[in-house]
Parts: C-alpha cells; structure tokens; sequence
C-alpha cells in the first residue's frame, strides 16, 4: 500500500504513488505561471497598448527561444548534480532562485509597453531558468514514475502546466491593467518563492537530504545509474536519436511547436485589433481556455490515450485542429465577433493541451534507458523550437499578406505531423527500449509486456 512517508519521516516520491503524481501537477502548475505572464499577459498587454506585431512578435521569439535552447540543459543535469539530494532537487531550487530573482529585477526597473529590448530580455532570462526548472521536472518524471503511470502523469503534468498557465494569464492581465507590470512581476515572484517551499520539503528517494545542510546522502540507485563522463553520454544519445523512427518522430514535436508559437502571438492580436478587446478581457479569455484544456488534459487525455493508444488519439485531435485553422483563415470576416473568437481561443488551446497529453508517452517510449532525461529534453526541446519558428513566422505576416496567413504555416505544420503519424508506425510500450536486465535496472519499468497487454498503437 503507497504511504506518503518514508521510513524516517517526511515527503518521499519512491514511497507513494499520490505523492508522485501531486508532485508533478504542482510542479508543472508553477511552471506555467511565467509562462502565462511572458507568454500571454505581457503580450496582451503591448497589443492592447499599441505595439504593432513584429513588437510582440519580437518578444514571444526571445521568450520562446530558451525552450528551443534546453537541450543543453539537459546534457548538464545528467552529467553534474548534487546526489545527496537527488538527481533534481538541486536544479529545481536553483532554476526557481534565478525566476524570482529576475522577476524581481524586472519589477525595480518597471519597463513600459514599448520597451521590447529590455521585455524581449527579461522574458528570455526567466523562461532561461523555467527551462531548467522544466529539464528538472520531465527528467523527474522519466526518474520515478513508473510505465502504468504515464499517461495519467502525463494529464496530471501538462493539465498542471495549463491551469498555472490559466491562473498567470487571469491574475496577471488584472494586475498588469490595475497595478502596472511591476505589480504582476512581483506576484509570480512570490508563488514560486511558495513552490520552492514545497521543494524543499520533499525528497525524491528514501535517505537523501532536503537541504545541502541536511542530514542524508546519495541514493544507491542514483550512484548506479550517473554518469560522470561526457564521451559515453554524448555516443549513447547520439545512437538514440538518429534511428528511424526517432528522426521521424522530430517533425511532429517541431510542428506542434509552431501551432503554439503562431497561435500565442495571434490570439492578443485578434483579440486587441478584431474583436475590440483590452488586456484584462484578453487574458481572462486566455486563462478560461488553459483551464478547460487543464482539466480536459487532465481526465479526458489521459483516459483516451490509454483506451484507443496515443497515435490514434493524436490523429483524430490534429485532424479537428486542422478543420479549425481552415475556419479561421476561410472566417477572417468574423473575427470581430466575439462568439468566434471565443471559440477560436477555447478551441485551440485545449486542442494543443490533449495533443500534448497523447503524443508525450510516445517520447517516452522512444528513450533509451541510460540517456532517457537527455533524449526527452532533446524532444521537447525541437518542439519548442517549433514555438520559436511559429512566432517568427508571426513576425512576418505583413510580408505573406496579413496576419491570416499565419493560419496557413500553422496549418501546414499540422498536415506534415498527420501524415506522419497516419504513415509511420511509432513505439506503443516499453518492450521498445527495454532489451536487457542492466536497462530495467536504470529505468524501473522498462521490463516488456506480455504481448496480450501491450496497448493499442
């Protein structure tokens, strides 16, 4: 039976299945709280103060452009750590430390609407430490969850992610309107300073420290499975990336990417220069959708995916993604109605939330078990900069004939990634990457299925 507490007391993740998975929603809702600042209530609020697209274009690509970056992150935490307090302790409080501190920063100096070097700056020095703090937690998850919690952890950590990004985007859009962007800045500054409490109160295995000066040491396990060379490392994920299906898989991550990063950037610009709105009705909107596709992600995208298997599911939500983007750029006429848009802003956002859900096992399926943190960073990494391309691309929508073409990249993206996923046959459980009893050691539940209980593709 999982118990919260471990044999000497306190928080520990190996010990309890509810811990694990409370862990990674909390830790992913916190995450999204810059992430709904920088990405949704900054811009909302240029758009709505005049700033012309290439403006906020130019300040969702510095935002973005750390996430299309975090691969490097990931080589980082798999070869330094501190393992007396785990393998990713040490970075999330450290990642979490450099958030507020920024934010803090920001707030002392107080910038303007139109001051897009030092907003492009900032935004891209916090989303620089939420990437470390996002490295940490997916290699967390990869760390101790095991095979029969991943689809439901999967749902716990993006509907986290949504619903931190919902809260940000909701707070922040009243505070920025009422109070200024200082005000906002300090706000998140204090809810991760709360998160890092909860950080320092757990531990990941049983006997290591909560804090450097803590009591405690190196989890077995963890000195077994570290690597402390550069050379393997780098062989190993290399192997592990350039077969087929890997290479194949990059192209569907790179084109949710751009969907996010192209459709972020419009949804401000729609709603301040079409539908008439202001920041805080822009944010709330925003705030409404990333809750809806939180809890959808959360009970419907994790339940789906299990049911009827993760390629099936991704084919049918980028199939409706698709048939909505051709609305909008066939519907420009009624952008300025506020039924469409709404519908429009709800739709894609929790579209982009279940699609999340589905795809993110198969990444997982797809790592190899001595290099699996690093090679998902690498993933997530392509996809992000997917976000970066798609809002770059948004940056030149005066040059393809007006904001309406972004539809048409976005659309384009999407159309590779459906005839990729109807086409090529992807991992379906982990028989895929477990091959001996060293790799089941290093990935606890790497050992086959039956074949009578393996999933649907």
């Amino acid at each position: 039976m999982d118990t919260v507490y471990g044999a000497r007391g306190g928080l520990v993740l190996e010990n309890s299945r509810p811990l694990r998975l409370f862990t990674l929603f909390i830790l992913y809702v916190g995450q999204g709280m810059p992430i709904g600042l920088f990405w949704f209530a900054v811009p909302a609020w240029m758009a709505v103060s005049g700033a012309s697209a290439g403006d906020v274009g130019t300040v969702a690509a510095f935002t973005a452009l750390p996430w299309s970056l975090k691969l490097v992150n990931g080589f980082i935490m798999d070869r330094y750590t501190f393992l007396p307090m785990g393998r990713r302790r040490a970075w999330l409080l450290g990642a979490q430390g450099l958030m507020i501190a920024s934010l803090l920063v920001a707030a002392a100096i107080a910038p303007e609407a139109g001051d897009v070097s030092f907003l492009a700056a900032i935004g891209f020095t916090v989303n620089m430490a939420t990437t470390f703090q996002d490295v940490a937690v997916d290699g967390l998850a990869v760390d101790i969850m095991s095979e029969d919690e991943r689809a439901r952890g999967s749902g716990m950590m993006f509907g986290g992610q949504a619903i931190g990004i919902a809260a940000a985007s909701a707070i922040c859009g009243f505070v920025i309107e009422d109070f200024g962007a200082p005000a906002a800045f300090i706000v998140i500054a204090a809810l991760i300073g709360l998160l890092c409490a909860y950080i320092a109160a757990f531990a990941e295995r049983e006997g290591e420290r909560r804090l450097p000066w803590s009591e405690g040491g190196a989890h077995e396990r963890n000195l077994a499975v570290q690597i402390e060379a550069w050379a393997p490392l780098l062989a190993s994920t290399f192997a592990a990336l350039t077969k087929a299906v890997s290479l194949l898989w990059l192209p569907i991550l790179f084109s949710r990417g751009i969907l996010y990063g192209g459709l972020t950037g419009a949804t401000p610009l729609i709603g301040a220069n079409d539908a008439g709105w202001d920041t805080s009705a822009i944010s709330s909107l925003t705030a409404t959708a990333g809750l809806v596709g939180g809890v959808l992600a959360m009970t419907l995208g994790g339940w789906l995916g299990d049911r009827f298997g993760a390629k099936r599911i991704g084919i049918v939500w980028l199939s409706v993604q698709i048939a909505g983007l051709a609305a909008m750029y066939f519907g420009q006429g009624l952008w300025g109605n506020p039924a469409v848009f709404i519908a429009f802003v709800i739709g894609w956002v929790a579209l982009d939330l279940l699609l999340t859900v589905a795809l993110l096992p198969v990444s997982m399926r797809l790592c190899e078990p001595s290099v699996a943190a690093t090679q998902f960073t690498i993933y997530m990494a392509v996809s992000n900069f997917g976000i970066s391309f798609g809002a770059f691309m948004l940056g030149r929508t005066d040059a393809m004939g007006g904001l309406a073409s972004i539809f048409l990249v976005v659309g384009a993206g999407c159309a590779v990634a459906l005839a990729l996923l109807v086409t090529v046959r992807y991992p379906r459980r982990p028989e895929y990457y477990a091959r001996d009893t060293e790799a089941a050691m290093v990935f606890d539940s790497a050992a086959p299925l039956p074949e009578d209980r393996r999933g649907p593709a």
